[in-house]
Order: structure tokens, then sequence, then C-alpha cells
């Protein structure tokens, strides 16, 4: 027995029969064949069935008397429907006959309408036809005015649009026939606006440059504005001469930019016109020779930039010619950069940094080469300015420029060199324009000034009333100034390099150290070694040189407080002043005791003994009385110097002095010395001894200053008392009378006093008292002789 839920699916399924349309009863008998049911449900069906065909009878049994009623009364129609028949025959006899004139009109009607028709026709004809005519005229007048790239949109539209509305026309196959013709008219007509575009901006990259420049320069500006705003500075706030920084590229003359509040400067874009390139770029696209146009482009720019990297041969002359140079160079990137944001493949990034690494190469190379002609160190530090405003500008476009900035750094060793020969000059100047004299200070302002330019401090000095004297002369003010200007120099050029504070202090220190020990050092040395150098000169460098020696502290603050880097921090380069100074001192006092003693050999040169004479004057010799006054006012000049110094000096001078003297009583050409010019040359040692008594330089301890002349006066002490017996029994004994006399130098005195001797007289030989001195003298000379063999034995 079925289920209900059969039972009750097939009663859904017979109803959706019942009521749904033949054509879609198909999916609902498959569905009662998919399943198992199915004879169930045909009986279903066949019962369903019965029950309609029962209704069905039903109703006809109920309407048959009804339909036997209307078959009565058709009949009863029918005759009158014959009659109607005949009726309208009639009725259409009657309106053929009155029809035929109607025809008539209708005929004449048609052909109206036909007429009618053909004009429509040509009027659509022409409607289709004026577009097209209305179209090839907006092309000649575009054509006209030079419209290139809506003329070709125009043209396509011609082609691609309106002529194959129309239909073959004869004019339609002329204006066919004439679009290949204008195509290539317009492609060449492009391409000559390019190569008048590119040669336009081949000659205005200069002013491209120079406007880019600028903008670049407001732009730092202004942040430099900004930086001193925020610093509390204000922005036209200047540091006075020992605090301010170095002048900016307006002030040292790199552009000659006006008041940028006033005017704006304009950009590239407003400088050159672009729709040349535009153009022609959308031109060569729709003809399909995009490539074609993208290659001759880039070839051409590439030559251009190798034009614009050939410097001028006379560009290290002066700073336009670097700028020139520069402003084309940036022009010419400024464009390209320009090209690269408004066109899309025209350029791309790998082709303009291809270009711009050919630029950087050869730019770096020209520089080198043009910067190594420069002597200037004014012009290098405005190249060097003018390169960072170059370097910066171009970063502003997204370039990099960091090889820039580190040919900078190397250009900061040839811009050294280049202050160090400039500084060279400046100091020899100031050497050779010194009086060598104390600079005298009439008044109390005066001396504030002086000291304010030099940190010179002296409480003794200070006690004393106006007018007064500073130990040192201008020299010394002009070297401590110009070292100062040196440093400013320095730090001029490491401005805007990117450097941290201790690179920079480094840098100045490094530079520094070369000025003194190279140039400054040099200089002094010049100033020493003259040959016009006076005494009382090298008494004053060397006053000097302690004064500057003393200031290096001042300088290495200096240093410090222009790069706020404290002088004690790590590695930190000392300045070598000290040692500068202390060379160019010794030097000095070398230089000193070298002409100090050259003096004393002009003096030397003035003597005139008598060898022969029989016997000596009772006061010293003129030459010797000159030298010792002239010793006396030298040394006098010596108190300003340091005690050590003094002293080493008159040291030196009495040395030589008796040595000197020493030679002159023993050299080769006097060949006889007679007692009595011993005596007068004892005269003269007894003067000196005088002189080195009266402590001509205070700070001897006793009679130290009297041993420089101790083997002379030993010496002429044994030959004038005749002590040999004396000498021969002690020598060799610490405690000998005449310890410093030595054997070799008596024998000689002894071998001149015997010539003299045997040449004196012809008959002294005769008496007995010469005789007798003659043996002891032979006698003398063989105990020294035999004195000297024991000891050299």
């Amino acid at each position: 027995m079925a289920s209900v839920e059969t039972v009750a699916e097939h009663e859904r399924i017979l109803r959706e029969i019942e009521s749904t349309d033949a054509n879609c009863i198909g999916p609902t008998l498959r569905s009662v064949y998919d399943g198992q049911e199915h004879g169930l449900f045909m009986e279903k069906l066949d019962g369903r069935i019965r029950n309609h065909d029962r209704d069905i009878e039903k109703m006809c049994n109920h309407h048959f008397q009804g339909f036997v009623d209307s078959i009565t009364e058709l009949l009863k129609v029918r005759a009158e429907a014959q009659k109607l028949k005949s009726q309208v025959t009639d009725t259409n006899q009657r309106l053929q006959g009155d029809g035929k004139g109607l025809v008539t009109c209708m005929d004449d009607l048609r052909q109206c309408r036909l007429q009618q028709r053909n004009i429509a026709t040509t009027i659509d004809k022409l409607t289709h036809c004026l577009p097209v005519l209305q179209m090839y005229s907006k092309l000649q007048e575009q054509m006209t005015l030079k419209r290139y790239y809506p003329a070709l949109r125009t043209l396509e539209q011609l082609e691609q649009t309106c002529l194959p509305r129309v239909g073959q026309y004869r004019f339609c196959s002329i204006m066919a026939e004439n679009i290949p013709r204008l195509r290539t008219l317009i492609k060449d007509t492009a391409m000559s606006q390019l190569r008048d575009f590119l040669e336009s901006i081949r000659k205005h990259s200069n002013k491209i440059g120079e406007t880019a420049m600028k903008q670049a320069h407001i732009q730092r500006a202004a942040v430099g504005r900004r930086l001193r705003k925020e610093a509390g500075l204000g922005a036209g706030s200047e540091m006075d001469g020992h605090g301010s920084s170095p002048m900016s590229e307006q002030d040292s003359g790199i552009l000659d930019v006006e008041d940028e509040d006033d005017d704006e400067v304009p950009g590239a874009q407003d400088l050159v016109d672009f729709s040349p390139v535009f153009c022609c770029l959308h031109i060569y696209s729709v003809l399909g020779a995009r490539e074609e146009f993208e290659n001759y482009y880039r070839k051409q720019r590439r030559k251009q930039a190798r034009l614009v990297l050939q410097p001028h041969s006379d560009m290290h002359e002066t700073l336009e010619g670097y700028r020139r140079f520069f402003n084309q160079i940036i022009g010419f990137f400024v464009v390209e950069d320009h090209i690269l944001h408004t066109t899309q493949g025209l350029v791309n990034r790998a082709y303009v940094e291809e270009l711009w690494e050919l630029a950087l190469s050869k730019t770096i190379a020209a520089l080198r080469t043009h910067s190594s002609y420069c002597s200037d160190p004014d012009l290098v530090l405005d190249l060097k300015n003018l390169i960072v405003l170059f370097s910066d500008t171009l970063q502003g476009y997204g370039f990099p420029v960091s090889q820039l900035f580190d040919m900078l750094l190397e250009m900061r060793d040839q811009y050294g060199e280049i202050l160090l020969k400039k500084w060279n000059l400046t100091f020899r100047q100031a050497l050779d324009q010194d009086n060598y004299s104390p600079i005298p200070v009439a008044t109390e302002e005066d001396y504030r000034q002086l000291t304010s330019q030099f940190p010179f401090q002296d409480p003794d000095l200070d006690k004393l009333p106006f007018p007064k004297k500073l130990p040192f002369s201008e020299f010394v003010l002009k070297v401590y100034c110009q070292l100062k200007e040196f440093i400013y120099a320095c730090l001029k050029y490491s401005e805007d390099l990117h450097l941290s504070s201790t690179e920079v202090d480094d840098m100045i220190r490094k530079s520094t150290n070369l000025l003194l020990t190279r140039t400054l050092s040099h200089c002094l040395q010049y100033a020493i070694k003259k040959n016009n150098v006076g005494l009382a000169e090298l008494v004053q460098v060397i006053l000097n040189t302690t004064h500057l020696e003393a200031s290096c502290v001042y300088l290495e603050e200096f240093i410090s407080n222009i790069t706020n880097v404290p002088p004690d921090t790590a590695n930190a380069t000392k300045l070598y002043g000290t040692s500068t100074f202390k060379d160019a001192r010794h030097a000095a006092e070398e230089e000193i005791y070298t002409n100090l003693n050259a003096k004393i050999d002009q003096f030397l040169q003035l003597a005139d003994y008598d060898w022969t004479a029989a016997q000596g004057g009772g006061a010293p010799s003129d030459y010797l009385s000159d030298l010792i006054a002239f010793l006396c006012s030298t040394f006098s000049v010596f108190t300003h110097l340091p005690g050590k110094v003094a002293q080493t000096a008159c040291m030196s001078a009495c040395k030589h002095l008796a040595s000197s003297l020493l030679k002159l009583l023993l050299q080769p050409d006097v060949r006889q010395v007679s007692l009595g010019a011993l005596q007068q040359f004892n005269n003269d040692v007894k003067e000196c001894e005088r002189f080195a008594r009266t402590d001509p330089v205070p700070g001897f301890q006793g009679d130290t200053l009297l041993l420089a002349f101790s083997d002379l006066r030993q010496l002429l002490d044994l030959f004038i008392q005749w002590d040999w017996t004396t000498y021969l029994a002690d020598y060799g004994k610490p405690t000998c009378k005449y310890l410093r006399v030595n054997p070799h130098t008596a024998l000689v005195l002894l071998e001149k006093m015997k010539d003299t001797n045997r040449k004196g007289n012809m008959f002294a030989q005769f008496r007995k008292n010469e005789r007798d001195k003659q043996k002891l003298l032979d006698t003398v000379i063989k105990q020294l002789r035999s004195l000297i063999s024991t000891h050299q034995a």
C-alpha cells in the first residue's frame, strides 16, 4: 500500500499537469518516471481522466438544447445573407464606376510621392556627404593653422568613420587618395617642429639652468632663514668679525638674485614650450611610429648632451665660464626630467640615469682639469659654492650628486695649497714691511684696540703710564689676524659639504697646521736668514715668536668656538703652532750667535799687530776697544730676551772672541812673535777680561764668563812670566797652574819667538845674555817636544 507521502506527491503532480502549459510538462512527467511508483501514478492518472470525462459529459448534456436552438437561428439567417450579398454587389458596381476618377488622381499622387521619395533620398545622401565635406574642410583649416595632431585625429575619423558611410563617390576616392599624402605631410612637419624645438632648447639651456639654480638658491635661502628663525637668530642677523659665518653664494657673486620675495622665479616649463614634443609624440603614436620617434629623440638628445658636456678651453679663467657650463648641464637635465614626468615612455628612468652617469663623469673630469689651473683662492671658493648650488639644484630633481661632493672634498686639498701660496706671500710681505720695533701706544684707546686684535696680557705693562710700548712688533698682529683669516677661509670652504662639526674641525686644524709648519715656518726662516737682517731684528723676531707661541692656546679656542667642537674632544688634532714658533725662535737664536760671531770676525779683520815690536803699548788696540763697545751696546738690547738666550749669546761671543784671538796669534802667516807683541796682545786680552767682569748680561754666577778667556790668559802668563819650570814640572797634574795650555800651542808660539830672536840682531849672538836666552829657549823647545812625544806614545 502506497505511503501517504507518495499519494500527496502524485496529487501535486496531477494538479501541476492540469494547470501547466503542455510545453512545460516534460520535467513534471520526468520526475514521475525517475521515481519507483510510476505504475501507481498511472492508475491515479486514469482515475483522474475518468473523472474529467464524466464532468465533460455532464456539461454537454447540460448545453445540448441550447445548441439545437442555435442551429435553428442560423438557418433563418442564411436567407437574409443572400439578400445582403446581392445588395453588396450592386453597391460595388456603382462604386467602381464612381472610382475611375479617383484612380486617376491616385496615379498622379503616386507620381508625386515617388518624386518626394527621390528628393528625400537625395537629401539623405547629401546629409551623409555633408559631414565628410565639413570634416575635410575642418582638416584643411587645421592644416592651415598648423594644428597637426587634431588634424591627424580628424583625418583618422574621416578615413575610418565618415568615408565608409558615404560610399563610392568620386570626391571620396580623391579624399582617400590624399589621406596617405596628408599623413606624410603631417609627420614631416611634426618632425621639423621637433628639430626646431631641439635647436631651441639647446640655445636656451643656459637660461633654463640659470632659472633652475635661482629657484634652488631661493629655496635654500628660505630654509636657511627658517632654521635661523627657529634658532632664534632671525633672518637678517649676522655675527661680527670674529664669529661671522662665511659669505653665501649671493654675497660672493655666485648668483645675481634680486629680492626673491618681490617676483617669483618662473619654472622651466614656463620658459620652454614643450608642445612640439607632445604633438610629435602623439602624431607618431597615432601613425604607429612611436618607436622610431623615441629612438630619434634619444639619439639627438645624446648628441646634444655631448655638446653640452664639452667645456670651453678658457672656462677656468672666470667664474662666468663655470656658471655657463653648469647652467647648460642643468638646463639639459631639467628638460629631460620634465619630459620624463610628462610623457609616457618617450624617455624612461634608465635612459635619464645613463645620461646622468655620462654627464657626471665628464663634468667631474672637466672640473678636475680646469680647477687645477686656478691659482686664486677666491675663485676656487666661488667655484665650490657654485658646484654646491649646482649639486643641490640637480639633487632637487632627483639626480644623485654624491660624487660631486666627493670631488669637492678632493678640491679641498687644492684649495688648501692655493691658500698656503697666498698666505706665503702675505706673511713675507708682512715680514718685509715690519720695522722690527716694539709697537708704541700713545693712549688707552689705542692700547685696547691693539689688545683686542691680539691676546696680550702683561700686568706690569698695564701699570706703566702712557705712552708706552708693546714688546712685539706689527708683525705679530698681522700674523695672528692672518691666521684667523686663514681659518675663516678654510671654514668657508667646508660649508654646505654635508660634513659633521668634527670633520670640519679636523679639516681646519690640519690645514692650519700646514700653514704653521710649512708656510709660516718657511717665511720665518726666510726672514731670519736674510742677508741684511741685524741683531736687533733677530732679537725682535725672538720676542715676536715668543708671544705668537703664547697665542696658540687662543687659536685653539678660536677654532673650537667657530666649529662648536670642544678642544678636549677625543682624537682631536692639536695645533703645531708651539713647535713652529719654538723652531723659529731657536733658528733666530742660532742666527744671533752666528751674526754676533761674524761681527766679531769683522772687527778682528781690522787687527793690525806689529808682531816684531820690541815693547808693547800700555792701552788696548783700537779695533778691540771698538769691538768691546759694540758688544756692550749689543748686549744692552738683549735685556728683553729670555735670560738663557742672552747668556748663551754672551758666552758664545766671548768664546768665539777668545778662540779667534788665539787663532790670530797662531796663524801661519805670523812667522815671528816678539815679547813686546805678546805684551800688546796681553793688554787686549785684559780688556776682554775687563769686559767679562762687567757682567754685560745678568745671570752669570761669579767669574763664569772669564772662563772663556782662561786658555789665553794661562798661555800669555806662561810666556810673559816665562814660568816654564812650573809648567814642565806640573804638566798633567790636576792642580797644574797652566792646566789649559796645550803643549802643541806653546811649541808653535815658541818657534815663532825663536825665529824672532834669531833675526832680531845679527850681533845678538855675541852677547852673553842673548846667548843664554837662546840656549834656554832651545832647551824649553826640546823639553816640550819630548813632553809631546812622551804623551803621544
